[in-house]
């Protein structure tokens, strides 16, 4: 029954990220803290989803790479959705719709959530991120290639190692 009561009370978080590349640089935001954190760390371009795209997590993106960038919908190309990420987190499940799109060009205006910069890709993971987002990226560094849609799901072996555990997604071959 408690177990029941539990699984009951967890709320579910959605959130949608992007990764923009522009000639083998990444726009990364540093945050000084956030609502949840409040020591610096790294991360993509996104947040919550507004509950009117829930159903279209790619609004969702777009409406944060607007807000906090200042990129349109326009200047973004080959933008695709790459990753869907779940973790248990805070008694909450949290489920991550992961994009990566390449940029036209590198001028982003200032944003009131954290500082952009334009990092290297080879300097990705000298970066403080999350681990879900730190295993993400190398994931990609590593299948960049891949038309895949792959599920991340967290996985904790011990208190000090995390892992993802991997799977693409395939079309169903039957009912």
């Amino acid at each position: 029954m408690e177990i029941i009561e539990e699984m009951e009370l967890l709320e579910v978080r959605q959130m949608a990220t992007a990764f923009l590349i522009h000639q083998g640089s990444v726009l990364m935001m540093k945050k000084e803290n956030s609502k949840i954190f409040n020591f610096e760390f790294w991360g993509g371009i996104g947040g919550h989803m507004e509950s009117n795209e829930i159903n279209s997590p790619m609004k969702a993106s777009y409406r944060e790479i607007e807000e906090e960038t200042g990129f349109k919908k326009d200047e973004i190309k080959n933008f695709r959705l790459k990753y869907i990420l779940l973790e248990k987190n805070s008694g909450e499940i949290r489920q991550q719709y992961v994009y990566f799109g390449e940029t036209k060009h590198m001028n982003f205006i200032p944003s009131e959530e954290g500082e952009l910069f334009w990092v290297p890709k080879n300097e990705l993971s000298d970066l403080y991120t999350s681990k879900i987002i730190n295993l993400t990226i190398e994931h990609y560094l590593n299948n960049k290639n891949s038309d895949d849609i792959f599920v991340g799901t967290m996985m904790t072996s011990n208190e000090f190692k995390s892992e993802i555990q991997w799977s693409a997604i395939k079309e169903t071959v039957g009912f």
